[in-house]
């Protein structure tokens, strides 16, 4: 009876035990879970363990987008419950594997539903009809699933117009393996009641009742505690029959690491990047003079996680392919929503996504990456955006938003009509600071009386055109503060590429030395010798080709390395920089 249970749908938990932002503690088969309603509606159903240390996520922090360890602050998304945020690693993204193990949930009959893999849908009660219903106290029972529904079939009840009576009558109108329906009536006065029976383990049983009739809050009190005290006594005349029978052996869940879905490699492209997800446009509308949103819901499927500061790549009908930063808040994991600016010499990206792209369209998009992740760990964070370098930064505000953590968000643009994501900026309240109109002396005047009176601690994020970002950047430096503190993102990498140089590229943990001939990069020479490098802009601004130097001194051609980095000459962007040396040993 229990090893078929495992395939069927089975109530954990009710619709009232889901209160604004609880986290509530549901059992089934051995299994524990932590079931809690996100502020979007959606009602997460994920094992009850933190993937760190084991602790119960039951007794974590639902903040209504994220749920949080109460043990060392991990924190996890809504929906597709990936690790958003790893306090000990506060510079780092945490990878896409770190995701907890989620289960299927239906909300009905007043009911939360789920299972380990159940089959077909919630089964049809003709008894009980949506939205007229009363959903009893759990009641728990130390005894079998069988034995429980037993005794369900012994039990009597008054209707629920005739409460206060005693003469009623009760028969059973159905009987199944975990649900007895009832039907009780004292004269004219009737009410149906099917009680279901959770097994939560092989001796503990939860019974779940609901009744046919929702009754007004006065009367809702008595006939709660009519069948509280009913169902009380049948609890101890059960527990009392199998006291003396042998106790069955505990059920032993099983307990994954990884799931299949994210254990599995997508397929290489011929050019590295990979076009794992199929997504349709839901959306499309204009969220700011020169910037159309984009809405993208999965084909199938749930959406991976991200986490604030994360892009994808766009590939676009025309073979194109462009970078586009999530603006998403936390927890909204149902679509992402980018912004794509028109540019006035678009070589197609823009361009195509502005006049040819439409809703209903179906596009290949990476899956999120996050080479410019958020810290939440400053005393204060301040965001500075220009143009649309609002989008990665929008999201990283959103989330301090949502955590009540210190960010003021300056926006530059050339006027208030510029101002992408008005829905989204509204939310963030005082934190933003609009600058309109200014021009790049005013912008300057602006930035050092903002970046003025650093503190330790402090850490700031910028994005925009490049004279902006290379503006605040030296302005920032100019009022002390480290570049550890500072945080970039180029849109484009606008250096004039000298390519002209040849050298030895040996790949320590590959035992494969290449040579790179002037007019090819690293990245080219190692596909062609069949390694796959992972990449994105290929020009050397968001990256994601990054890798390790051992030995030899690297000629850095990017603009994602800060000035720390490059004298370090610890790290190289294989997709443009080059060697000074004649040999370059990575740890690739």
């Amino acid at each position: 009876m229990l090893e078929e249970a495992r395939s069927q749908w089975h109530p954990i938990a009710a619709s009232h035990d889901l209160p604004y932002r609880h986290v509530f503690h549901g059992q089934l088969l051995g299994r524990e879970f932590a079931v809690w309603r996100a502020d979007d509606g959606y009602v997460n159903i994920w094992e009850n363990r933190c993937l760190h240390r084991g602790v119960r996520l039951s007794i974590g922090i639902n903040d209504g987008r994220e749920l949080k360890c109460q043990y060392h602050g991990w924190r996890y998304s809504n929906r597709t419950a990936g690790c958003t945020y790893i306090p000990a690693h506060p510079a780092d993204a945490p990878a896409r594997t770190i995701t907890n193990r989620t289960f299927p949930g239906v909300e009905r009959y007043g009911l939360v539903w789920s299972s380990e893999e159940p089959r077909g849908e919630v089964p049809d009660v003709a008894a009980l009809t949506e939205g007229k219903l009363l959903a009893l106290r759990g009641i728990a029972v130390n005894a079998p699933a069988d034995k429980v529904v037993e005794g369900l079939k012994a039990y009597r009840f008054q209707p629920n117009a005739a409460i206060e009576g005693e003469g009623a009558e009760t028969i059973i109108e159905a009987a199944r393996d975990f649900a007895v329906a009832l039907h009780s009536h004292d004269g004219g006065a009737e009410t149906r009641g099917v009680f279901f029976v959770q097994p939560v383990d092989s001796n503990r049983s939860m019974i779940r009742g609901v009744l046919d009739q929702e009754v007004e809050a006065a009367a809702r009190i008595a006939i709660l505690r009519h069948h509280n005290e009913r169902l009380s006594k049948l609890r101890d005349k059960v527990e009392c029959d199998v006291a003396n029978a042998p106790a069955p052996a505990p059920i032993e869940p099983v307990y994954e690491r990884v799931s299949a879905e994210l254990a599995e490699m997508p397929e290489v492209t011929a050019h590295g990047r990979k076009a794992a997800l199929r997504v349709s446009v839901a959306r499309k509308w204009q969220a700011a003079d020169g910037v159309a949103g984009f809405e993208l819901r999965p084909i199938k499927g749930i959406l991976p996680t991200f986490q604030p500061g994360a892009h994808i790549d766009v590939h676009m009908p025309n073979s194109e392919i462009r970078q586009y930063s999530i603006t998403n808040g936390p927890g909204e994991t149902d679509s992402f929503i980018i912004g794509v600016k028109l540019e006035r010499d678009s070589k197609g990206g823009s361009k195509c996504m502005h006049e040819t792209v439409r809703e209903g369209d179906v596009l290949a998009i990476s899956e999120p990456r996050n080479n410019f992740p958020l810290r939440r760990d400053a005393i204060k964070t301040l965001f500075v955006a220009g143009g649309i370098g609002i989008t990665p930064l929008l999201a990283m505000a959103q989330a301090l938003k949502n955590q009540e953590l210190a960010h003021e968000l300056h926006y530059f643009a050339q006027g208030q009509e510029h101002l992408a994501f008005a829905d989204r900026l509204k939310h963030l309240g005082d934190a933003l600071k609009p600058h309109l109109g200014l021009s790049p002396d005013a912008t300057g005047a602006e930035l050092r009386g903002i970046l003025a009176g650093y503190r330790d601690g402090m850490h700031l994020y910028i994005c925009g055109p490049g004279p902006m970002l290379e503006a605040a950047r030296k302005i920032a430096a100019e009022q002390g503060w480290p570049d550890t503190a500072i945080h970039f993102e180029y849109f484009k990498n606008t250096n004039k590429i000298d390519d002209s140089s040849s050298f030895e590229v040996a790949l320590a943990r590959s035992c494969v030395t290449l040579q790179v001939p002037g007019g090819k990069t690293i990245m080219q020479v190692m596909r062609e010798n069949g390694i796959d490098v992972p990449s994105s802009c290929e020009q050397g601004a968001c990256g994601t080709c990054v890798a390790t130097v051992i030995e030899g001194e690297p000629d850095h051609q990017d603009v994602y390395l800060n000035d720390a980095e490059r004298k370090a000459g610890t790290r190289i962007m294989t997709c443009v920089s080059r060697a000074k040396s004649a040999r370059l040993v990575l740890d690739i």
